[in-house]
């Protein structure tokens, strides 16, 4: 994995994944893959997660592609969030969500 701020906040997201034992990976675009698919895909008790990370969303926000996708995302009933290093925590709080529903 690349080295950077955004880097630090995948990492951070995926430790919280692993600690609820969420099932995640890291989309590859490239050929006949979907441009715009949000950095990290999860699934938590069948509940469909896109995760768009970036360094400081204030600054640099998604993209209009990737924010389609996360609309399509929501609109669908899935999860979607852009998650950066203000906001990290975002990811526990919606998987306690999950559980709470449960």
């Amino acid at each position: 994995m690349a080295r950077g701020p955004e880097a630090l906040v995948k990492q951070k997201v995926v430790r919280i994944l692993k600690d609820y034992g969420a099932y995640y990976f890291y989309p590859v675009t490239s050929g006949m893959g979907a441009s715009g698919v949000p950095d990290i895909v999860a699934c938590y008790r069948g509940r469909f997660i896109g995760i768009e990370c970036k360094a400081d969303a204030s600054k640099r926000g998604p993209t209009a592609l990737q924010q389609k996708n996360l609309m399509e995302i929501s609109a669908t009933g899935g999860v979607a969030m852009v998650v950066d290093k203000h906001n990290i925590d975002d990811v526990r709080k919606e998987l306690n969500r999950v559980d709470d529903y449960e």
